[in-house]
């Protein structure tokens, strides 16, 4: 199968023309004459962005994605290919009706019309890997049903072989292959792509961030109604609103378009810093805002998780860039792992400030994030700093995030705007109120564990002693009073303890 695979990528690739891209390079300019005439010089009459977006939709959903990823980069592409990738974020063609209402009948049991008092037939958008219906329960309810597109499993995992294959390729022959991991990275984002095939894994993240944003006057999230939800299908609350890349439209219902674009950046930095589980596909097409300004998220299937670890290290290396400490950050990535121990921290400090300082107090219109981590990746490898697989989504999203910002609003400062954020994260992180929050965390589990203290010392001495009677009758008495001296100390550590639980509890809101 995946030899087959191969063989269409290569010729979808040849039917649209793709090599042009690929070989426009002036060092590429003899194969491409070698294989222009191969192909005895065929011409297109159809536009370039037209044949690479048809090209991305027929290879699947992997190169959809890909497709999805640059249209927010309008920076880096030209105008007519960002424009028609723009189209692949949500009007990728539909699949038949009758293949929904199969796996609706199969799922319930029963026609979809004894489900549903109303299921329209035309979809209101398709993806890649699934697309939505709007329907209404038999309480009214207005809905979205979404349903997974058939066959879609194997196509992924063909899709996801071959790139392995690959990665294994590059990481036995090119010597910067075993610090890029490209096959940990593959292995991440397969994670994340078998994830979308599981719509009550989706339900399951939809249900989760909307808890994390309860009562949050910047971001909605539709709930899930679990009676309805299958592997294969899911169904939450339909939500209205204008999709944020429509900007005039926006402008024309009296929406704060500069608050907006702020209030994308604080939603972004509280997904990741407070919770650490953000979302993770920010393509225009999964977001919308109402008529006041407020953002709603949809599409719940990639979905990015941070430790406790990765936060700490990613707020030291903002707020290092936030306040040009480049000295701070060489040294977070070599206390982190990233970079090697012996890495010399003042000349890896100076190569990280000749690649940040030139983009501070410029706007956001004046600077690419996409140019500045290119520029910071060739400085990395420099130092054989590896790349983190956990971060890649974290990576993406950002950059969804600057290409929904230019677009909002280009004179956005994301350094203003995220820099106060941050620098009350860590204070609530190390200062008193991360040492009352670890604290009332750590209560319950002190009050459990401290009474047996005395015990499970007493075993350990047990244990560690000579096991002759003479031994024993010398050391009985001292064990005693070191049994006693740690009951004391238990005692008096509990009652601490559960002092500062008490306070802590009485003082919660």
């Amino acid at each position: 199968m995946r030899i087959f695979r191969l063989i269409k990528i290569i010729s979808v690739s040849i039917r649209f023309g793709l090599y042009e891209f690929a070989l426009d390079h002036e060092r590429a300019r003899p194969l491409r004459t070698v294989l222009d005439a191969l192909l005895l010089k065929r011409r297109y009459k159809t536009p370039r962005a037209v044949r690479l977006r048809k090209a991305l939709e027929a290879l699947g959903p992997i190169f959809v994605k890909f497709g999805q990823v640059l249209s927010t980069r309008r920076d880096l592409l030209p105008t007519d290919i960002a424009d028609e990738l723009a189209m692949l974020q949500d009007q990728v063609p539909p699949f038949p009706v009758e293949a929904v209402l199969a796996t609706l009948q199969r799922v319930y049991g029963r026609p979809v019309d004894d489900v549903f008092v109303r299921f329209e037939r035309v979809p209101v958008a398709s993806a890649s890997v699934a697309q939505v219906h709007l329907a209404e329960l038999p309480d009214g309810t207005e809905v979205a049903v979404k349903v997974l597109r058939p066959g879609i499993a194997s196509i992924i995992a063909n899709d996801l072989a071959l790139l392995n294959a690959a990665a294994s390729l590059i990481e036995r022959q090119w010597a910067e292959g075993r610090r890029l991991r490209p096959q940990a990275v593959i292995a991440e984002f397969a994670k994340h792509l078998e994830n979308e095939l599981d719509l009550v894994r989706e339900a399951a993240n939809a249900s989760q961030l909307r808890r994390n944003f309860e009562g949050s006057p910047l971001l909605m999230v539709p709930e899930v109604y679990w009676d309805y939800c299958a592997q294969d299908v899911m169904v939450m609350q339909r939500m209205r609103g204008i999709p944020v890349n429509q900007v005039t439209t926006l402008h024309e219902q009296g929406v704060d378009i500069p608050r907006l674009a702020r209030a994308g950046v604080e939603i972004f930095f509280t997904q990741v810093f407070r919770d650490g589980f953000f979302h993770a596909d920010m393509h225009p097409g999964n977001i919308l805002v109402t008529p006041q300004g407020r953002y709603i998220a949809l599409d719940f299937g990639i979905m990015g998780t941070l430790t406790e670890v990765d936060k700490h290290y990613l707020a030291q290396n903002f707020l290092g860039f936030f306040r040009r400490d480049y000295h701070r950050v060489a040294l977070a990535h070599i206390e982190s792992g990233w970079a090697p121990a012996d890495t010399r921290i003042d000349e890896f400090e100076s190569a990280i400030r000749a690649v940040c300082e030139p983009v501070f107090d410029r706007p956001l219109k004046d600077i690419s994030f996409g140019r500045v981590l290119l520029r910071l990746f060739q400085t990395s490898r420099r130092f054989n700093v590896e790349v983190q697989p956990q971060l890649v989504l974290l990576q993406k999203t950002l950059l969804n995030v600057e290409g929904l910002g230019r677009q909002l609003d280009p004179n956005l400062d994301l350094w203003t705007t995220a820099k106060p954020f941050l620098e009350r994260w860590m204070s609530e992180q190390v200062g008193w109120r991360g040492l009352v929050r670890r604290i009332q965390d750590e209560a319950p589990t002190w009050t459990v564990v401290l009474p047996q203290l005395p015990r499970l010392f007493h075993q350990a001495l047990k244990a560690q002693a000579p096991r002759t009677d003479l031994t024993a009758l010398l050391t009985l008495k001292e064990r005693r009073q070191t049994n006693r001296l740690l009951g004391i100390i238990a005692v008096l550590l509990a009652a601490i303890a559960g002092a500062i639980a008490a306070a802590v509890l009485h003082n919660l809101p």
